[in-house]
């Protein structure tokens, strides 16, 4: 669509700069900008001053029918389903609608690495893209993470590497166009985002949109211990990590090594890598695998798992006080990230979970706060629900909120032990985002340390 003079109604302004990077990118293009969202100015206050001085009618706290029927084009909002009555009345107008990654995947001339999975995504994300830019730094990284590529779509020239991570929200709208990317990596699949996709299968389905529209020259990168990822496969090339058992990224002897191109090569020995846990040696094995298919050497690979210190909010290890290790998991928004946070530890866990309820059923939690946690300390809509997962010895506490659940955990934790903020539920019934909710745990760390 030629955009110029085009009536283009923006729908859900947002918080993480997607929101932002469309508007712009509309009013460059010459359309006539409407932008919607329930929410209040006020609560949107950094990314309406973003837009400051562009030609644009806000119509905020609330939207208009007319806005959705009367438009020549709808760019909706990741996280809005499908099932919104909005978007069913642009649909019964015949109004096209899209999104902003939509936007960038259709403008983009260069070829895009693409990486989803339930959990692990954004540290893939991150060590693909320090691993490219160790060949070319001009390498961009965006998506699901970071701010909207579409302001740097004039540098993008055909040679530049984009990775990208890719959320069921994106992935379902990028299924229309329809799009896959040249190199998909899939870290695993497990229950999440039900409350917006409505069932698993819709949400299996989002995810599979990374392999479905590949061709023979693409690429497919899947984790060959996932039940589940394992069994996907597109038109693409093949390519199989696993820590344990076959593949082609894998580790024997201690070391990371890949036999893609037939002949087996080291990369680094495992105890030399920064981030720790089986699942971050999964995520170097999958970033691994889409280096090498880059043209990237093993040495400048081992060179970004060897001093790669991890993503803000993801086991992220805050301080020890007082020989108490504080750990901001606040990414850990489905139970089974707070899973994989509970393996990640020797040692005795106080445990703050709960939040907002996305519909995803915790039992299986259960088995492994019996046998990690000695107190559980819940709060928010879905606290009662992970407490009654919890058997054996653990001792569980029922908070108002994260402020209460810190001067509990500050409280009942002794030397040696770990002070693990892993939600397993979103935080949208008293945060904004999981990075408000990591931000006020590390804060109140740092003042226990001052």
């Amino acid at each position: 669509m030629n955009l110029k003079g085009q009536r283009v109604t923006v729908m859900g302004l947002g918080l993480f700069g997607g929101g932002v990077g469309a508007v712009r990118f509309l009013v460059r293009e010459g359309a006539v900008v409407t932008v919607t969202d329930l929410r209040e100015k006020k609560d949107l206050r950094a990314s309406v001053r973003a837009l400051n001085g562009l030609p644009i009618a806000f119509k905020l706290g609330g939207h208009e029918e007319t806005d959705f029927r009367n438009a020549d084009l709808i760019v909706a909002n990741p996280a809005v389903p499908r099932s919104s009555q909005y978007l069913k009345i642009a649909e019964s107008a015949g109004v096209p609608i899209t999104s902003e990654i939509c936007l960038f995947v259709e403008h983009c001339p260069a070829p895009i690495i693409g990486v989803t999975g339930s959990s692990g995504k954004t540290t893939t994300t991150s060590l693909i893209g320090e691993m490219l830019k160790r060949k070319d730094k001009r390498t961009r990284i965006g998506g699901n993470i970071g701010g909207s590529l579409l302001d740097e779509l004039d540098i993008l020239h055909a040679d530049v590497p984009v990775v990208l991570e890719l959320s069921s929200f994106q992935l379902d709208r990028l299924g229309d166009l329809p799009w896959s990317p040249h190199i998909a990596v899939i870290t695993n699949f497990a229950p999440n985002h039900i409350d917006v996709h409505g069932s698993l299968q819709a949400y299996r389905k989002a995810k599979q949109q990374i392999i479905i529209y590949q061709t023979k020259s693409d690429w497919t990168i899947v984790n060959g211990e996932d039940a589940e990822v394992s069994h996907w496969a597109g038109e693409g090339q093949r390519v199989v990590f696993a820590v344990e058992g076959k593949g082609d990224v894998f580790v024997r002897e201690g070391k990371i090594q890949h036999a893609i191109g037939g002949e087996v090569r080291t990369v680094c020995s495992v105890d030399t890598i920064f981030l720790h846990g089986r699942h971050n040696l999964a995520n170097a094995l999958s970033a691994t695998g889409a280096a090498v298919i880059s043209g990237v050497s093993e040495e400048d690979i081992a060179d970004v798992l060897q001093t790669f210190q991890g993503v803000p909010h993801r086991l992220e290890q805050v301080a020890e006080v007082n020989g108490v290790l504080y750990i901001n998991d606040s990414i850990a928004t489905s139970p089974d990230r707070t899973q994989t946070a509970l393996r990640a530890f020797d040692k005795p866990i106080v445990l703050i979970a709960g939040g907002y309820d996305k519909g995803i059923a915790f039992g299986d939690l259960g088995m492994a706060i019996e046998e990690t946690v000695t107190h559980l300390i819940v709060m928010g809509e879905t606290g009662d629900a992970i407490a009654a997962t919890a058997k054996g010895k653990t001792n569980i506490h029922r908070v108002e909120n994260l402020q209460e659940a810190m001067g509990c955990a500050t409280g009942l934790a002794q030397a040696g032990d770990v002070v693990l903020l892993s939600p397993a539920s979103a935080s949208y019934d008293q945060f904004r985002n999981f990075e408000e909710r990591g931000d006020q745990f590390r804060e109140w760390v740092e003042k226990l340390r001052d």
